[in-house]
């Protein structure tokens, strides 16, 4: 949870071990005063975002490029499997090669646009869509009104989209079905 919201809200890099760290040691130095008005997650939850926001401000500061690497990598290093557009085996699921790049073209673009957004979007976006959020979890997380959040997630969503399509133009394939949003954070619409 803390490692993909981070790598999620700042980029992926070495840099999400060290915020990661400090999250937790945040988190045990604040145990002692945690009145309990919430659940330990949200709390995390909400020391992860204080300290995206702390590492948004330091990157200003430095006026670095964020770190181009892809947001998520899969761990599991499993089995290649071949899924062929023509197999029978394969049913709807396959996907032929310009197919799939086009996907990780999309996911790329996603997931850059991501970190261009306002910070207030990108995390009610991660929150709800990675995180699988509630709009009363993510309103007592970032300590805003439901309507708020709302809006946030509504704008977010609007922005991206128009980023990413702006980004990508008119493609000879087609985007694949899923919003640009549900895509980039890898959760639900």
């Amino acid at each position: 949870m803390v490692f993909r919201t981070l790598t999620r809200m700042t980029g992926a890099g070495p840099h999400v071990e060290d915020l990661a760290q400090e999250a937790f040691l945040r988190l045990y130095r604040a145990l002692p005063e945690f009145r309990g008005d919430a659940t330990v997650s949200t709390y995390l939850y909400r020391i992860v975002v204080n300290l995206s926001q702390d590492e948004w401000k330091r990157r200003r500061k430095e006026r670095t490029h964020l770190a181009h690497e892809p947001a998520f990598m899969e761990e599991d290093g499993g089995e290649w499997l071949e899924n062929f557009a023509g197999d029978d085996l394969a049913g709807e699921h396959a996907r032929t090669p310009e197919q799939i790049m086009g996907d990780a073209d999309v996911t790329r673009a996603v997931d850059e646009e991501l970190l261009a957004l306002p910070e207030i979007e990108r995390a009610v976006l991660v929150l709800y869509h990675q995180e699988e959020c509630s709009y009363e979890g993510i309103s007592v997380t970032l300590g805003l009104p439901i309507n708020t959040v709302r809006t946030h997630l509504h704008r977010g969503r609007k922005r991206l989209g128009e980023r990413v399509k702006e980004r990508l133009g008119e493609r000879s394939h087609p985007m694949p079905q899923e919003s640009a949003a549900v895509v980039a954070v890898g959760g639900r619409a």
